[in-house]
């Protein structure tokens, strides 16, 4: 299993673009530099009024499958936000 971390921020109309289902995927950029690709679906349960804000551990199996995506309640030891 692997780990990667990090932080969103957004805005509650932009997406709307991915909840209707114009764009498929989110692009983030992971804090130890590498760009990840989520299916936008996995993002839909930290969807508030103001959009998605917070930052977040996202888990893959061995062959870089979604395990689980996690919104992180603090700071992770050893990782900057």
């Amino acid at each position: 299993m692997q780990r990667y971390y990090f932080t969103l921020d957004i805005p509650a109309s932009e997406y709307l673009r991915y909840y209707s289902g114009a764009a498929a995927r989110v692009l983030v950029k992971a804090h130890d530099g590498r760009t990840l690709s989520l299916p936008a679906v996995n993002l839909r349960r930290f969807v508030t009024n103001a959009g998605i804000r917070g930052a977040f551990c996202l888990t893959v199996d061995d062959a870089q499958r979604f395990v689980s995506l996690e919104r992180q309640d603090r700071a992770t030891p050893g990782v900057r936000a």
